[in-house]
């Protein structure tokens, strides 16, 4: 049985990790670097870093950031925002990143799916899938939940997978920030349609939280982010807590 990741997610704006509510009402919550030492020395498995505001201000993420990272932590990190073609992914892969996310720009030009995986392995292709249920049915909404499209979520998770996503990172607009647990019967039925892990996002308030995404929705990772910036949850107890329930962690 593979052992379940706990990923912290560092959300970046200006050079600052921020938190919000259903993506909106940012509030800061520290240095991103700083923040990533404290989580790699705590057992964090991964890390995710997201800026946020680069798809929609039509720029790329800073490359700084990514190199001041890999310099402070020893697990691997994922980064994500404004990546729009090979050459982006490219250098921030030099940079000293492990993985890339993608998101806005997969929905906009799928073919670049496929075109990183076939460049770098499917490994380093993290597709992320911000959703949203209105009348029963979920929705892809893109440029960090401004936009909302037509794509149906599951339909479109199961194209990015075909196209060579290596994992989905699939987060609940409608938990997201309200601390009242994942959205378990969705990530359900997306784990089981897929063949690829899934990371769950969107809703971390307490440690039973993650023992409920993880028995329930079997997803292979959990990810949050203002539990963690606030010490609400510390990543130590949490794995000891996970393990008390039978649940495999590193």
């Amino acid at each position: 049985m593979l052992a379940k990741r706990i990923i912290p997610c560092l959300d970046v704006k200006d050079g600052r990790t921020v938190k919000g509510v259903n993506f909106v009402d940012l509030r800061d919550a520290g240095d991103p670097v700083e923040l990533a030492y404290e989580y790699s020395q705590q057992g964090a498995d991964e890390l995710v870093f997201l800026d946020i505001t680069a798809t929609h201000e039509r720029r790329k993420t800073t490359i700084d950031l990514v190199k001041a990272v890999a310099r402070q932590v020893n697990i691997p990190f994922t980064i994500g925002g404004g990546i729009n073609e090979i050459k982006d992914a490219e250098i921030l892969l030099n940079a000293g990143a492990d993985k890339i996310s993608i998101n806005s720009a997969a929905v906009r030009n799928p073919a670049l799916i496929n075109e990183m995986a076939a460049a770098f392995g499917a490994q380093f292709v993290v597709v992320a899938v911000d959703t949203r249920s209105i009348e029963g049915q979920n929705f892809v909404y893109l440029s960090g939940g401004r936009i909302k499209t037509e794509l149906n979520t599951s339909e479109w998770i199961m194209e990015a997978q075909e196209r060579g996503a290596g994992e989905i990172l699939l987060t609940s607009m409608d938990h997201d920030g309200t601390k009242n647990g994942f959205d378990n019967g969705f990530l359900k039925t997306i784990n089981d349609q897929i063949h690829i892990p899934l990371i769950a996002s969107g809703g971390a308030g307490n440690q039973q939280h993650f023992v409920d995404v993880f028995q329930h929705a079997n997803v292979d990772a959990a990810l949050a982010a203002s539990v963690f910036h606030y010490g609400e949850i510390l990543i130590p107890d949490l794995k000891a807590t996970l393990q008390q329930n039978g649940i495999v962690v590193r």
